[in-house]
């Protein structure tokens, strides 16, 4: 594989199904780990890395390499003490997106995995394991219960328009900042509700919210495979200017500017995102906060 142009409809369908699967037996660890004992620690930047995120990524990654050898892999843990530039097609994996969230016990935290090629994500999965669900996405977005550590069977979900009576917004329950108000406050937001980690993209991309603002830093395996599983639900993730998030950005140490997930696309031209330099891998350590 070396872009998306070679990569087929039907490969694509294939690799998204196998990174649900793979996603799903990696949140069964995490569920042996959740509200028991779960040694864990701080990382350079002050985000927790805990037994449960190491023991996680080694399954993801040993099974990435087993079943797609050759493609390299960019995955949190392993890229804390230094990143390299990633080939043209690579995968960005978070294995347990929330920590802080889930060492407190509560169950929205989430398992982030993409392929990336050219830029963008072109199949991606994410499981909750927590409420027993699983998102997975190629050329469109297929959501499925969990059952027995293994996707179950799965029914297209689509991004909703946005609702007459106002708009649901999704928020970060540990990560707020005054400019995500400010964007949010051009907008008819009849409610916001505070949810952990990349859920917030599965619940956009299934219609049951509408908007998720971050204007505080994040990683690149934090948003890929939520921006790809709303994108391909009829929704877009955009950042300042309109454009799509670029994947890939090693000189940035795969940190992110603000962005907007919405269910809506044409919401995108009544936002002001603020520009922001994502600067370089020493901000990006000390900065960056998961979704």
């Amino acid at each position: 594989m070396t872009g998306a142009a070679t990569i087929s409809g039907p490969e694509r369908e294939r690799i998204a199904a196998a990174l649900a699967e793979i996603a799903c037996t990696a949140g069964e660890i995490l569920r042996r780990y959740h509200r028991g004992p779960c040694p864990h620690a701080l990382k350079p930047d002050g985000s927790p890395s805990s037994a449960a995120d190491v023991e996680a990524e080694d399954l993801i990654v040993a099974a990435l390499a087993g079943r797609f050898p050759g493609i390299p892999i960019v995955a949190e843990e392993r890229a804390q003490g230094g990143t390299a530039r990633p080939a043209d097609t690579f995968f960005l994996v978070d294995p347990l997106d929330g920590t802080r969230d889930f060492l407190a016990g509560t169950p929205d935290y989430s398992v982030n995995i993409a392929l990336v090629a050219g830029e963008r994500p072109v199949a991606a999965a994410l499981a909750a394991p927590g409420l027993g669900r699983v998102w997975w996405a190629a050329t469109a977005t297929v959501e499925a219960p969990v059952v027995a550590g293994r996707p179950g069977a799965g029914r297209p979900v689509h991004a909703r328009a946005a609702p007459a009576a106002g708009l649901l917004a999704l928020g970060s329950r540990r990560h707020g900042d005054a400019a995500t108000a400010t964007c949010l406050a051009s907008l008819p937001v009849l409610e916001t509700r505070q949810i952990g980690s990349a859920l917030k993209f599965g619940l956009i991309a299934a219609g049951e919210a509408d908007i998720y603002v971050r204007c505080g830093p994040t990683m690149e395996w934090d948003t890929a495979a939520g921006d790809h599983i709303v994108a391909a639900a009829g929704g877009c993730v955009v950042v300042p200017g309109g454009g799509p998030i670029r994947y890939g950005r090693y000189e940035a140490d795969h940190r992110n500017g603000p962005f907007a997930a919405l269910g809506d696309p044409t919401l995108a031209d009544r936002l002001a995102l603020p520009a922001c330099e994502t600067g370089g891998p020493a901000a990006a350590r000390l900065s960056a906060a998961p979704p």
